[in-house]
């Protein structure tokens, strides 16, 4: 066998492996949509039913028995309301690094990185005794801090990578003409990094979008996202599986099309931003 030959077989087997590792992912998202069309009974039968009469009952309760496009709104306010927070504060900050570092500013940025490996649960209670000194319990502003907080390490570090990449000179001659800083990072920085911001935000949104645990522990019925609507579905009498799957499927929808219509992007964002 040629090293040619070689080459291609070495090619065909990991587009084999690629695809394999693919239709695993692919699988339980697959499995979700499948069984939110059978009926309860139909969804815990075993063996597990491929070929069904298809059925709309699940979608039908789920909208006459919950406010779906209340808890998709509440959704949309708090994973774009964060993001956009969060990108308000990381901008001029990663400028500040990117631009003007010291000694200690990678140990800055380690050390943010570091407080992501910090047990939710670790600051539950402090957490949730602010918000209710404060009244903000069961709210979108409350979320929206949170959310912008526990993402703002990530966004952080990726913006800096991305505005380490504009060449210096560009500021300094800018400097000589007396710019501000703030037309600085506005009229020149943000402009060139504008692929870099855009990918980071998109990123934040699909991150936020699944966060489930401050959802859950500090909203109910008028703040609560999607992820609260889905634990809804878990009750005492036990799990209804294919309502679950419904429900699933439709808290799902918006985030996955997202995806798929900004997956340039996203990848984008998570292999040069976040690896450089």
């Amino acid at each position: 066998m040629t090293d040619k030959q070689k080459q291609q077989l070495k090619d065909r087997i990991a587009v084999i492996a690629a695809w394999i590792v693919a239709c695993l992912f692919f699988f339980p998202i697959f499995w979700m949509v499948l069984t939110s069309f059978k009926t309860e009974g139909q969804a815990i039968a075993a063996p597990p039913l491929l070929f069904f009469e298809p059925s709309l009952e699940n979608y039908a309760t789920i909208n006459d028995r919950t406010d779906y496009f209340g808890y998709a709104l509440n959704s949309i306010i708090t994973s774009v309301g964060g993001t956009v927070l969060a990108m308000l504060i990381a901008i001029p900050a990663a400028y500040a690094m990117a631009f003007n570092p010291r000694p200690w500013t990678k140990d800055i940025l380690l050390w943010m990185l570091s407080t992501k490996m910090l047990p939710a649960v670790g600051v539950l209670m402090p957490i949730y005794l602010i918000c209710q000194k404060l009244g903000l319990l069961d709210t979108t502003i409350a979320l929206i801090v949170i959310y912008a907080l526990i993402n703002l390490p990530i966004i952080m570090m990726i913006l800096f990578n991305y505005f380490r990449e504009i060449p210096k000179e560009i500021l300094e001659a800018s400097r000589m003409d007396g710019t501000s800083t703030y037309a600085e990072i506005t009229q020149i920085v943000m402009p060139l990094a504008w692929g870099g911001i855009a990918s980071t935000a998109l990123l934040s949104i699909v991150l936020l979008w699944n966060e489930a645990f401050w959802s859950l522990q500090l909203t109910s019925a008028d703040a609560g996202t999607l992820v609260a609507l889905v634990a809804s579905f878990s009750s005492p009498e036990g799990l209804f599986w294919a309502k679950l799957s419904a429900v699933s499927t439709l808290a799902c929808a918006p985030i996955v099309v997202f995806g798929w219509l900004t997956q340039k992007q996203l990848v984008q964002g998570l292999t040069f931003g976040a690896v450089k």
